[in-house]
C-alpha cells in the first residue's frame, strides 16, 4: 500500500491516459481486495476447520455404529444357526447313550 501512493503520484506527474490510470487503479483495488479476503480467510480458518473436524467425527461415529449394528446382526444370525446344530448333536448323543 505504501508503494501504491508514490506510484500513483508518479503516474499522474507523467500525464498518462485516463484509461491507463483507470486500469492501474482497478488492478490496485483488486489486489487490495485479494489481500483483505486472504486475511479474512486466515482469521476464520480455525473456526471452519473445527467444524469440519466435528463433522468428520460425527461421520466416523455413525459409521462405527453401523459397523457395530452389522456385527450384531451377523452374530445373531450365527447364533440362530448354532443351536439347531447343537440340538441335533445332543439328540443323537441322547439316543446313542
Amino acid at each position: 500500500m505504501h508503494e501504491l501512493i508514490p506510484f500513483a503520484k508518479e503516474m499522474l506527474s507523467q500525464k498518462p491516459n485516463r484509461k491507463m490510470v483507470k486500469l492501474y487503479m482497478l488492478g490496485s483495488v483488486l489486489a487490495f481486495l485479494g489481500v483483505v479476503i486472504g486475511l479474512v480467510e486466515t482469521v476464520c480458518s480455525p473456526f471452519t476447520s473445527e467444524e469440519r473436524l466435528e463433522e468428520e467425527e460425527e461421520k466416523k461415529a455413525a459409521s462405527t455404529q453401523e459397523q457395530m449394528k452389522q456385527k450384531r446382526e451377523n452374530l445373531i444370525l450365527e447364533n440362530s444357526k448354532k443351536p439347531a446344530m447343537m440340538q441335533r448333536s445332543l439328540v443323537t448323543r441322547q439316543h446313542a447313550s
